[in-house]
């Protein structure tokens, strides 16, 4: 209730949003407990602290004015990285790698579309010898995210970035199993790295999560509660659970991909998880849920990749243009007229589209993008978009 209250008193604005909005966010919000960190009073980490600049922005551009730009964009600030993970959205993309200043002019244009929350991603975005100055010049009404290994990572960066304004730190961490999580990434002492990561975030202040890519062997009462556990030990603000997604070719088939039970059984587990103090767990299919605020892949989500390639989010390997040669809004109005908020996970549900019109490069090209979604299916309006209105 005290986050609550800290909320409208930053953001006055929420008493004009429609009642049914908000009595929706209030149904949602009761899901979670708030976390003061710092000064901030945190839900989880896919939103911003709701006492914070970027969601008095998010209520009044998002909720008030309905605007049509998004709200979140990841940002690719480099795609090396030591880790040779499987499932990695970004292995099978290629091309010219952005300098800092098309990076940061990238991120200030990002800005005035609407974002609020901008996810650093890579590779291993701690590569980028300029992530510091990257996240400083970051407009302060957007909350920023960090996806890492924790590779490179010290203190004094840490701090560093902290300073510049990071609001969340979240370091890769697939199992409570050392041997598991250096195998699934490839690379030996990965799961050192990781657990180093973590109490170097901690030690300098900031929110600390881990973001977890669950196989199907994670994915049963007994592994998940013995992982958690494992991470309350460690002393994590929060888990951020996604399943494998079908980004690449290697797992363009049924069997890799979540069930209907399995995301039932997430949700559920979260559900329950939540009810107790201690660490969040933040599963990206619950918010996606539709429910919740379903899949906003293209509307309200999109991605820039390290060499400039625009998707409508990181799991999608498609291109609707290169920030080189088009402005953003242009590639972003252009590719939003194909998209519908929906129930269900885009790649999850349309993966089987993309792998008959692929031809081998990736990212797909427009053209070829234009194609599979003459063919994608819809499922049905999110809970949130039918309360809010808006696109459908």
């Amino acid at each position: 209730m005290i986050g609550i209250l800290k909320s409208l008193k930053k953001t006055p604005q929420l008493l004009r949003v429609d009642l049914r909005t908000n009595l929706f966010l209030l149904k949602y919000f009761g899901k979670f407990k708030i976390k003061k960190i710092n000064n901030d009073y945190i839900l989880h980490s896919h939103l911003p602290p709701i006492n914070s600049l970027a969601y008095t922005k998010f209520v009044d551009q998002h909720l008030i004015k309905n605007i049509s730009g998004p709200s979140h964009a990841q940002i690719g600030l480099t795609n090396a990285c030591p880790q040779k993970c499987s499932y990695c959205y970004n292995k099978i993309r290629f091309g010219k790698a952005m300098d800092n200043d098309t990076i940061i002019n990238c991120i200030n244009g990002l800005g005035k579309m609407g974002v609020v929350w901008l996810g650093l991603t890579g590779g291993e975005p701690l590569l980028n010898k300029n992530i510091v100055e990257i996240i400083d010049r970051t407009d302060k009404d957007i909350a920023v995210k960090l996806f890492t290994t924790g590779c490179t990572l010290t203190q004094q960066k840490a701090l560093d970035m902290k300073k510049a304004g990071l609001t969340y730190a979240s370091i890769s961490l697939d199992s409570s199993r050392e041997e598991d999580h250096d195998h699934v990434r490839g690379y030996k002492n990965a799961f050192k790295e990781a657990l180093r990561g973590i109490e170097i975030f901690l030690n300098a202040g900031l929110h600390t999560g881990v973001s977890t890519v669950l196989t199907k062997e994670m994915m049963n009462q007994e592994r998940m509660l013995e992982f958690l556990g494992f991470l309350e030990n460690l002393g994590v603000h929060e888990a951020w659970l996604s399943e494998v997604k079908p980004s690449s070719e290697y797992f363009w088939h049924k069997e890799f991909v979540i069930s209907r039970d399995e995301t039932d059984f997430l949700i559920k587990l979260q559900d329950q998880y939540n009810k107790k103090d201690g660490m969040t767990i933040n599963y990206l299919g619950h918010f996606e849920h539709g429910s919740h605020f379903g899949c906003n892949a293209g509307i309200k989500m999109l991605y820039i990749d390290a060499f400039g390639e625009v998707s409508p989010c990181v799991f999608a390997p498609i291109t609707f243009g290169n920030v080189r040669n088009m402005p953003i809004p242009a590639i972003f109005e252009a590719m939003t007229t194909h998209f519908k908020p929906d129930r269900e996970c885009f790649m999850n549900k349309n993966y089987p589209i993309i792998k008959k019109h692929y031809r081998n490069i990736s990212p797909i090209p427009t053209e070829d993008a234009l194609a599979i979604l003459e063919e994608v299916r819809h499922t049905g309006i999110p809970d949130f978009n039918r309360i809010q209105g808006g696109k459908s």
